[in-house]
């Protein structure tokens, strides 16, 4: 998947708070795993990568390897809009 890292970032600060724990949780990963998919840089040895930034316009092209962590995170916004 591809996609600007501006929407990428834009996609995390539109989750509700306690939403990257939920998504950590329900995927069985680290919640720093799932702050760093979303543009964080602080890594450990066990962290998920799986995305690679091209320079470009609107903070450049971010390719997505695995896409649960994104789906999972419009789904919970999709959830939030409709409370």
């Amino acid at each position: 998947m591809y996609i600007t890292y501006d929407e990428l970032r834009t996609i995390k600060h539109r989750l509700p708070t306690g939403s990257i724990s939920r998504i950590a949780k329900t995927l069985q990963v680290e919640e720093q795993s799932v702050r760093n998919y979303f543009g964080a840089n602080k890594y450990s040895s066990d962290d998920i990568i799986g995305r690679h930034i091209q320079p470009g316009p609107k903070g450049g092209v971010v390719h997505i390897e695995n896409t649960e962590i994104i789906e999972l995170a419009r789904q919970i916004i999709s959830e939030s809009q409709s409370n």
